[in-house]
């Protein structure tokens, strides 16, 4: 998998979730909603990264009749709840700090972590 890809996969589930958390959703509507944020997702790749979420937990499916044809919804999970609020935190902070001036680095508490690394 290529970088690009593999650093919008993260940002695409969270889309995902995001979706989710609000109304019920499948994977054609999840499609045109990631086209209208310029992700540009095929079924090959989408209904995969919507199964290892089920996998993992976040989502759960079912199988639903829509216009005499068989869809698979996917909901969030107590699970991907906890997980979108948590990317939710992170991408806050990621925001704040793309959208500073000069980004500032602790490196004290960069160096105190990687030392409490090592004796973990």
């Amino acid at each position: 998998m290529d970088q690009k890809r593999e650093l919008y996969y993260g940002l695409i589930r969270i889309h995902v979730l995001l979706h989710a958390a609000r109304e019920p959703i499948f994977g054609l509507e999840m499609m045109e909603e990631l086209a209208h944020h310029g992700y540009r997702i095929g079924p090959g790749t989408l209904y995969p990264l919507l199964h290892g979420m089920e996998g993992a937990g976040l989502l759960k499916s079912s199988s639903e009749s829509a216009r005499g044809r068989k869809r698979r919804i996917y909901r969030i999970t107590p699970t991907g709840r906890r997980a979108l609020n948590k990317a939710r935190a992170k991408v806050d902070e990621l925001h704040r700090e793309l959208h500073e001036k000069k980004p500032r680095i602790n490196l004290k508490r960069s160096r105190q972590a990687g030392d409490a690394s090592q004796h973990a």
